[in-house]
């Protein structure tokens, strides 16, 4: 019999995954994890949610990092949360980034990653990301709790870009990672960055049958902080936000040429277009209702 995974895309609706060939599975104390051979390449799972696939991951991290590194004063010091394929970690570095800062709450997850996927880390360089040895710098321990702690302080380490990469928020759940989408814990990023510093978001997914993250993630993005920048991959379905704490309008397409990373997925007109937010999420309106 075929396997299959349902993956939830909303309140009826589901995605089913053929699983060709299972690499790695388990439970983690964080979730529930499987690694394994798609249509679309060595994919990962999480509690059923695809996180990234061979096919499509590279569209996936650029859209999340590279409006950061062009809205970013600075691009020195950087902190990602989650994303434990360590493709953030790596584009960073590419970037220009001398200090990047990995903090991931589920270590087995983390060096599975590392194992099975053909993305991200290899088991060597995790093992000298969690050393020390390199711009690169693996953290096991939970993000909201590191942020806070950062912020606690008059001296702790300040960064240019703070990515949070998580599953999507799961309303009406007491998933963990919740806390980390809240006005609350983005307040305390801001806290933790330089001026002119960047904080990036995944932020759900921009279609309409399956917004309802995305806008709530829009709202505390405008509550928390003087500038968002929307981004909307158009070969993905997910959406990025950046926010600044000051009001500036940055030339992102501007300068993009000028960026040591040269991305794959974006160009200057694909990057002009995608950060364009969807008319209903800018007007708050409910289409059909």
């Amino acid at each position: 019999m075929t396997r299959v995974v349902a993956e939830p895309l909303g309140d009826g609706l589901e995605r089913v995954w053929r699983v060709d060939e299972v690499l790695f599975e388990a439970e983690t104390a964080f979730q529930r994890l499987l690694i394994a051979r798609t249509t679309h390449g060595v994919t990962l799972f999480c509690d059923d949610e695809r996180q990234s696939a061979e096919l499509s991951q590279l569209v996936y991290h650029e859209a999340l990092m590279v409006p950061a590194f062009l809205l970013a004063e600075r691009l020195e010091r950087v902190l990602v949360i989650g994303s434990s394929e360590g493709v953030a970690s790596q584009l960073a570095v590419a970037a220009g980034a001398s200090t990047v800062d990995h903090v991931d709450i589920d270590r087995e997850c983390v060096e599975a990653c590392a194992r099975h996927l053909p993305y991200g880390y290899t088991p060597s360089e995790l093992a000298a990301a969690v050393a020390g040895d390199g711009a690169v710098r693996v953290h096991y321990a939970d993000g909201y709790a590191w942020v806070r702690d950062l912020a606690a302080t008059t001296d702790g380490a300040r960064y240019d870009v703070v990515v949070v990469d998580l599953p999507d928020e799961q309303a009406d759940t007491d998933a963990q990672h919740n806390r980390l989408y809240g006005a609350e814990f983005l307040a305390l990023c801001k806290e933790i960055t330089t001026s002119g510093g960047v904080v990036a978001a995944q932020a759900g997914c921009p279609t309409l049958w399956r917004n309802d993250t995305l806008k709530l993630a829009w709202r505390r993005f405008h509550e928390v902080f003087g500038t968002t920048v929307y981004f909307g991959s158009d070969e993905h379905e997910w959406a990025f936000l950046y926010g600044r704490a000051d009001e500036v309008d940055p030339p992102l397409v501007k300068r993009l040429d000028a960026l040591p990373y040269r991305p794959e997925s974006i160009d200057a007109a694909t990057l002009a277009g995608r950060l364009v937010p969807p008319h209903t999420l800018v007007s708050g309106t409910v289409l059909g209702r």
